[in-house]
């Protein structure tokens, strides 16, 4: 079975169902999680996501997080190793209604920078932040429930903005 890709509105929970896998998750990893923060579109207030919760988790050290992979499939998580980006540690929870995703990277880690910085980024410009829902609503009626072609859809728009976010960035 093919999960479903569909983008909905901006729901006023997502910020609290945040919090509380945040509240979980640094309870199971101890001083392992170093930061956890609420990244991709659920986290920027107003705008329609995927009504999957993004969680970008820093720790001190990447295999420190490996030796906690089974506490994690405790709470329901499912390890998927780098899946695509080298020094990540991915993990999905729940199959095909996913609810939540954690990327996790070691302190430091440039990705880290990027994440935030988009995340930032549209919660100052809401006008970019309507434009990117836009784009994600016509990627996911497009996209026949393929995650890649889905990815593929805004990647143009997340590059562009994303450049524009880490110069935004570093002022």
């Amino acid at each position: 079975m093919t999960r479903t890709i569909s983008v909905v509105p901006y729901d006023e929970k997502w910020p609290e169902a945040f919090e509380a896998e945040r509240l979980v998750i640094q309870t199971l990893l101890g001083k392992v999680a170093v930061n956890i923060h609420h990244i991709g579109s659920t986290s920027v207030s107003g705008l329609a996501a995927k009504p999957v919760i993004d969680i970008l988790l820093e720790v001190s050290d990447i295999n420190q997080l490996d030796e906690c992979t089974s506490a994690m499939s405790s709470i329901g998580y499912s390890a998927r190793g780098e899946n695509g980006i080298p020094g990540r540690r991915y993990f999905t929870k729940g199959v095909h209604l996913r609810s939540h995703q954690v990327h996790a990277f070691s302190t430091g880690d440039e990705q880290i920078r990027r994440h935030l910085a988009f995340r930032d980024y549209l919660r100052k410009n809401s006008d970019i932040a309507k434009a990117y829902a836009e784009i994600k609503s016509t990627a996911a009626l497009l996209c026949n429930n393929n995650a890649q072609r889905y990815s593929a859809l805004k990647a143009g728009f997340i590059e562009h903005h994303l450049q524009l976010a880490l110069i935004d960035h570093t002022r």
